[in-house]
């Protein structure tokens, strides 16, 4: 191997070799379930020698717990590390917020596989050789997530490239670890044994499944290119077919900054970028029928010197059935009405009241979507620096999910489009936007 591609090898200390094989991961989730019951029993002696009665979030949330399901679900990605992600939504319907805060350590806690490790996985999807094709090739990842990392690349033409490296045995480790994060939660006693989340595991499955098979997000990539074609505004990497398989995304490399960072951009571009990450969602709902649903952070940057917006990340696209997109539209419109029977109508026809919803938890559903329809009522831009919505919205959503006679799973289109909307609304209130949300959705709406 030249020297062109030594001397950028992650360090050892960085670098956690992600365990394959179905046994090793089976054995790091029950090394986790025994460590963290093992530190709550001994947070719980620890706080009744001091005369204390511990609750479970405070036997829970503990330094040593909380850094034992990081270091493990980190080290195993993949399936289960998503798992804890899309369980981590901020709405709460799901999860008791002593679970989901732990579980939201996850979104910044995976860690690059080694350098063998790395080679191995290029040397199986390119062949051995495989330098043939760069001028340089960095083993230290720009960026590592659940269920991949990226390198940075320049071919032999000299054009710059972004490599997308799955980790090894994601694929085939998918429904399994699935289930042992589920049985895990399950034994746990913070999923109620009446709480039927299949549906909603075998919807995670489906889309973990899509997520891993970078074929297809290469796929969804060159659609939203074409999608985009004539709004320049966008700017989005280039999918090269040639490098690219079923395991490794190869694309053109954009340049850009995170867009969590502009807070110290001129408020009119924060106001403007915001405008077209809403836009444009408005666009992929009832144009496009196809949805990026993860609002990571992260698959946003900012192109300083052309101001456009950079979208990055396509593993996550959904297709919408147009039953659904007309059942949002008329929710939406209503709520921009006020129109809160309109809203109840909606809501049935997307799947989210059960036949034995008890009418409580029925108007509380009802008091988060008025909620999240603030926006839209608003007329002229509104002010998402200076509003508690985000919060409201969190707050209602958890004192719900503390009901526990209320839990249960929506169906997963609507999870999914809630959790991206949920994304918009945090990014808006971080970089302190102003939006006119009512007038991006107007051109979207019916007359009902």
């Amino acid at each position: 191997m030249t020297e062109r591609f030594k001397n950028v090898a992650p360090s050892a200390r960085s670098a956690l070799a992600v365990p394959s094989g179905r046994l090793s991961r089976l054995a790091r989730l029950g090394s986790l379930a025994s460590g963290v019951a093992g530190g709550m029993l001994a947070e719980g002696m620890r706080q009744l020698a001091q005369g204390r009665r511990p609750s479970v979030r405070d036997l829970l949330l503990t330094p040593g717990n909380a850094r034992r399901v990081a270091e493990q679900l980190a080290q195993l990605r993949g399936a289960s590390m998503k798992v804890g992600q899309l369980l981590s939504m901020d709405a709460g319907e799901l999860l008791p917020p002593e679970l989901s805060e732990i579980l939201s350590r996850l979104r910044s806690d995976a860690r690059p596989m080694p350098m063998s490790q790395l080679v191995s996985v290029l040397a199986a999807n390119w062949g051995e050789g495989w330098e043939k094709h760069f001028q340089r090739f960095s083993f230290t990842p720009m960026a590592a997530a659940s269920i991949g990392q990226v390198h940075a690349a320049q071919a032999l033409d000299g054009r710059r490239l972004a490599i997308k490296v799955q980790y090894p045995g994601v694929r085939q480790s998918i429904s399994s670890d699935v289930d042992n994060v589920a049985t895990l939660l399950r034994l746990s006693g913070l999923l109620p044994k009446t709480l039927d989340v299949g549906p909603l595991l075998d919807e995670a499955k489906r889309q973990l499944h899509d997520e891993a098979d970078y074929l297809l997000e290469g796929a969804y990539l060159m659609r939203y290119r074409s999608l985009l074609a004539t709004s320049p505004e966008y700017l989005l990497p280039e999918m090269h077919t040639e490098l690219t398989t079923g395991s490794i995304l190869a694309m053109s490399y954009v340049e850009g900054v995170p867009v969590e960072s502009l807070l110290e951009v001129p408020q009119v571009e924060r106001d403007r970028l915001l405008a077209l990450l809403f836009r444009l969602l408005f666009r992929e709902v009832f144009e496009f029928r196809l949805i990026q649903t993860d609002p990571n952070f992260a698959n946003y940057r900012y192109a300083p010197a052309s101001g456009q917006l950079i979208l990055l990340d396509f593993g996550a696209t959904r297709a919408y059935p147009e039953r659904m997109v007309e059942a949002y539209r008329r929710l939406l419109t209503a709520g921009m009405q006020g129109n809160r029977q309109g809203v109840d109508e909606a809501a049935r026809e997307i799947g989210y009241f059960q036949a034995d919803i008890q009418e409580r938890h029925r108007l509380a559903v009802l008091d988060i979507f008025t909620q999240a329809c603030e926006p839209l009522r608003h007329a002229g831009p509104y002010d998402f620096g200076q509003s508690d919505l985000a919060l409201r919205i969190r707050d209602t959503g958890i004192k719900l999910g503390m009901d526990r006679e209320f839990w249960h799973t929506p169906p997963a289109d609507a999870l999914f489009l809630h959790r991206k909307l949920g994304g918009l609304y945090l990014l808006a209130a971080k970089l302190k936007v102003r939006v006119d949300i009512q007038a991006l959705f107007v051109p979207h709406a019916t007359g009902g």
